[in-house]
């Protein structure tokens, strides 16, 4: 290349960079702060705003329900004098805040009896949810699923049919000082790479923190999971799922569980008053026993680093009793595996009780994880526009799959009997996903999903009936 033509090329270079600083810049000076105040509607500045607006909801009560599908949105809840805008389900809605929207931030809401979900997000990347309240009865109340690069931090979440916190199939994602208690899980990393859950307080609920693999969902593998810093505390309410649900087999009393998951650390953790065990290390098959041949189910190369145990064990119950009365031992323990998996490792053996982790080798000395102060990546991620048959994928991984697996239960009936039942009417299974009918009382009530658009309902009615499979 001659030096005139690089000069050409510096200069075209230029010019590209300065146009998109210049529409960046536009963006950002056109940008609106929306202002919602009792009697109006937050859906309706949703409506109005563009991608870059802020709305800020004034303190009060709103009943509706609010769902995110445009980008890099903010909805800001003003507290005042100790008086929140809270978003208020009655116990009638069936959602809270859902968004499909990459980049948006959802903070300072009170939102509570929902019965479906209280804050999702549905494939949303670089979302970050900060400094709500989130109260049930509800399925969830944070529940982010099939989603990149998140940050939810310094949140509340009780009072959870399942969990406080649930991370779904989802990669680089922070968990961090947020408080979890009554419910099944606090904090559960499900199916899930790359998250770090630090310095939560996990307590008084069934399992205080939890990282698992399940089989039956579309993604087959979960590693890389951080559990630093945590305090968990108390979690002994008894384990209240639905009979035949996934996780009934799991026994209430536990600080930690790892759930066949690959290269999970336990580090410097404070795991206090746990009647059954302080940590809980199993293959997957052993609390879910339906058939997947293409998940390996026993976690492997994980680390029990330093942690602080008290008084954990004190009534054991479920598997891990059966564990320990196999062992000849009365009270539970800080540590317990299935025995099951390769290359895991434990610092301080001999004076960690523990029970099953006779192949584990002594962890290098040093071991830490300290080096890693997030795992979220540096950059945003990018995100894709989605043909019709994309769309309908993508909503079943980000919506549908929360509750459903193909050939088991979770929450809902299996994909496998729903093909059954509507074969190629996708026109019906659309409208059913809009508005269900509670038929069956051995399964809970399914959220209307209507806030879908009638072709985003049908696109993934087709991908459930024509294209999915185990």
């Amino acid at each position: 290349m001659n030096q005139t033509q690089t000069v050409r090329n510096v200069r075209k270079a230029a010019h590209t960079i300065a146009l998109a600083l210049t529409l960046v810049v536009c963006r950002a000076l056109s940008a609106e702060t929306l202002i919602v105040k009792p009697g109006q509607s937050i859906q309706a500045a949703v409506t109005r705003a563009v991608p870059g607006d802020r709305i800020e909801v004034e303190p009060g009560v709103y009943s509706e329900t609010v769902f995110i599908d445009k980008d890099n949105i903010t909805l800001h809840g003003i507290v005042r004098h100790g008086d929140w805008p809270i978003l208020d389900g009655n116990n009638k809605l069936d959602n809270g805040v859902l968004t499909s929207g990459h980049g948006v931030t959802i903070e300072y809401l009170w939102i509570r009896h929902f019965k479906g979900n209280g804050l999702m997000t549905q494939g949303s990347n670089n979302y970050r949810l900060l400094h709500n309240v989130v109260e049930g009865p509800c399925f969830y109340a944070i529940f982010p699923q099939y989603g990149k690069n998140g940050l939810i931090a310094y949140n509340v979440a009780f009072n959870s049919e399942d969990a406080a916190i649930y991370v779904g199939m989802s990669d680089n994602v922070d968990v961090r000082y947020n408080e979890t208690f009554g419910s099944f899980t606090g904090i559960e990393g499900e199916n899930s790479h790359n998250i770090l859950i630090e310095g939560n307080h996990s307590h008084d609920n069934s399992i205080g923190i939890s990282a698992s693999l399940l089989p039956g969902l579309p993604l087959k593998t979960s590693a890389n999971i951080i559990i630093r810093r945590n305090v968990v505390e108390n979690n002994n309410i008894p384990n209240k799922l639905p009979p035949g649900s996934v996780g009934t087999l799991v026994p209430s009393g536990l600080g930690v569980l790892v759930l066949g998951t690959d290269r999970t650390i336990v580090e410097d953790n404070l795991i206090v008053n746990n009647e059954s065990a302080g940590i809980y290390i199993a293959e997957s098959s052993s609390m879910d026993p339906s058939p997947d041949e293409k998940i390996d189910p026993f976690p492997n190369n994980g680390q029990v680093l330093r942690n602080l145990f008290r008084n954990n064990g004190t009534r054991p119950q479920g598997v891990v009793a059966d564990m320990l009365d196999a062992a000849g031992l009365k009270q539970g323990v800080d540590v317990m595996s299935t025995g099951k998996g390769h290359g895991n490792c434990i610092v301080d053996r001999d004076i960690v009780r523990t029970l099953g982790t006779g192949r584990f080798e002594e962890c290098p000395t040093g071991a830490t994880s300290n080096a890693i102060t997030s795992l979220k990546t540096r950059e945003p991620v990018g995100s894709v526009a989605y043909n019709p048959e994309q769309k309908g994928r993508l909503v079943y991984l980000a919506v549908c799959s929360g509750c459903h697996t193909w050939d088991s239960r979770l929450l809902g009936p299996p994909m496998i009997t729903v093909k059954a039942i509507y074969g190629k009417d996708a026109a019906g299974l659309a409208n059913w996903i809009a508005k269900p009918v509670h038929k069956r009382t051995d399964y809970p009530e399914m959220p209307a999903q209507d806030y879908l658009s009638p072709e985003v309902r049908l696109s993934v009615a087709k991908y459930i009936l024509n294209e999915l499979s185990h």
